[in-house]
């Protein structure tokens, strides 16, 4: 059964990232277009850049923003259509989400995996 990974964009490319979903808003920095083959990049689907910089600064617990977050996937306009297309990738094959966070354990990468596993 096909599933959704997690991995950073920095990490080498592998045949068995399967589908690969960029999950930032902003390119990754010193990375080229052709090394992170990105197959994807709905900006729809990452935090506002508000909320983005309340993690970043501390001025939101990671609680807090994972709720925040998860509100704001609830109410965006267009995360319908992205959640369609990772869903029907899903039917071919893994589908990997790929985030620049040095923080691999707290990142809106692992929150977004969540939220889409219970969607698709």
């Amino acid at each position: 059964m096909a599933s959704i990974r997690l991995k950073r964009v920095y990490d080498n490319y592998a045949e068995t990232d399967g589908y690969r979903v960029l999950v930032d808003r902003l390119w990754p920095r010193g990375i080229k277009k052709e090394r992170a083959q990105v197959d994807y990049w709905p900006k729809v689907l990452t935090p506002s850049n508000e909320l983005r910089k309340s993690l970043h600064d501390e001025e939101m617990d990671w609680e807090s923003f994972k709720k925040a977050y998860r509100d704001e996937l609830e109410s965006a306009e267009g995360v319908q259509e992205a959640v369609t297309t990772i869903s029907e990738q899903l039917q071919h094959g893994d589908v990997t989400l790929l985030f620049a966070s040095k923080n691999t354990q707290q990142n809106h990468a692992q929150v977004l995996k969540g939220w889409l596993e219970k969607r698709v």
